[in-house]
């Protein structure tokens, strides 16, 4: 196994303004789709070289053609369209505001490829580690349930399940054919799992918690199944992170040991950036080999630098429950889960960057 690496990243960065503003032209009539793509383009080459420069062996996109991290993906899929519900973050009591809620409303089918295109341009640009990024399929269940997926579509949700596994298997299959050796899988809903009221209002819903569990890990064994064997495939855990907000808490002992033992995948990013993340003891739970652990440990919520120290004695905290061969080291979240991007500067972004190559050379012997 190659990825992850030792210093590593979950995938965003934040869009330079000018993209911003080609994006928003576009919108409103002011500029041509391939005038678009000609800025997303010029920019892309430019992230792809800032983290070339810092040190990093996987390379995203910075997911510069994108406006959310899941959004474009699952709305590109047939049979897929949605709403809106309310929402309160834990950022503060009085955050409110409204999320998608994304809805199957007939039969699902995969088109065409969604990310690949995606991935050609961005294999062409680096010599190092493409590595993509997707939502995962448990992003097109969880906020809504049952009630969620038509059922004139799918009375039975089995047949839900199984179309939603071979979209998934559809897309890394061609990704591989292309040449991707490093994917990820986005879920914030095994995080908010974790969560004692995400977890009332599955139960609100009629669903079991530890029932979704162990279905959304059953799901993501199963899409990454058949992918080429030099493939990683990993994902990545988020408790939500829209302009440096947050929408769930809570250490991971709910979900992780089904987690960890009935996933089959290379590595896990989990959020480990203050006490909302709970403790390292769950990490206990991850089998002995080559699965690895992604600590997150450097904040993409605020630019103020972490401490070398502090993050280098957190290491070696989590390694009393999972040998230091088993671990890596990466940012929380992404720097730009949607268009909006976190509140920190693109400087500050790449200082992070830096700072963690740095610990990750000085703790494993290389960043890589």
């Amino acid at each position: 196994m190659i990825a992850p690496f030792r210093a590593d990243h979950v995938g965003s960065f934040l869009r330079p303004q000018r993209l911003k503003e080609a994006r928003e032209k576009k919108d409103r009539g002011e500029l041509s789709a391939a005038d678009l793509r000609a800025v997303e383009d010029e920019c892309i080459r430019e992230v792809v070289a800032m983290q070339e420069s810092v040190g990093l062996q996987s390379i995203s996109d910075g997911e510069f053609r994108r406006t959310s991290f899941h959004m474009d993906f699952l709305l590109k899929l047939e049979g897929v369209t949605t709403g809106q519900v309310r929402f309160a973050t834990g950022a503060t009591t009085t955050t409110r505001g409204t999320i998608p809620q994304i809805l199957t409303e007939k039969k699902l089918k995969r088109v065409s490829g969604i990310a690949t295109d995606e991935f050609k341009y961005l294999k062409s640009v680096t010599k190092r580690t493409p590595k993509i990024t997707m939502p995962s399929p448990s992003m097109l269940h969880f906020r809504g349930g049952r009630d969620a997926v038509d059922r004139t579509a799918y009375p039975d949700m089995d047949a839900f399940y199984a179309d939603l596994v071979r979209i998934w298997k559809e897309e890394i299959a061609e990704l591989g054919a292309l040449g991707c050796r490093y994917v990820q899988l986005d879920d914030t809903n095994l995080a908010y799992l974790c969560d004692p009221s995400h977890r009332a209002r599955a139960k609100d819903r009629g669903e079991d918690p530890d029932a979704l569990t162990h279905l959304y890990a059953k799901l993501i064994t199963q899409v990454y199944s058949g992918r080429p064997g030099d493939m990683a495939a990993t994902i990545h855990l988020c408790r939500g992170n829209f302009q440096s907000t947050w929408m769930a808490e809570g250490g991971y002992d709910p979900v992780a040991e089904i987690m960890f033992q009935e996933t089959d995948i290379d590595g896990f990013f989990l959020e480990y950036d203050d006490e909302r993340s709970g403790g390292f003891a769950p990490l206990r739970f991850l089998p002995k080999g080559n699965k690895r652990v992604v600590l997150g440990l450097i904040s993409s919520k605020k630019g103020a630098l972490e401490s070398e120290s502090l993050l280098k004695s957190r290491i070696d905290e989590a390694s009393k429950f999972v040998p230091l061969d088993q671990l890596c080291l990466s940012p929380q979240c992404g720097f730009s889960s949607t268009v909006h991007g976190n509140k920190l500067t693109i400087d500050e972004e790449k200082r992070k960057l830096e700072l963690l190559v740095k610990v990750a050379s000085d703790v494993w012997g290389t960043a890589a």
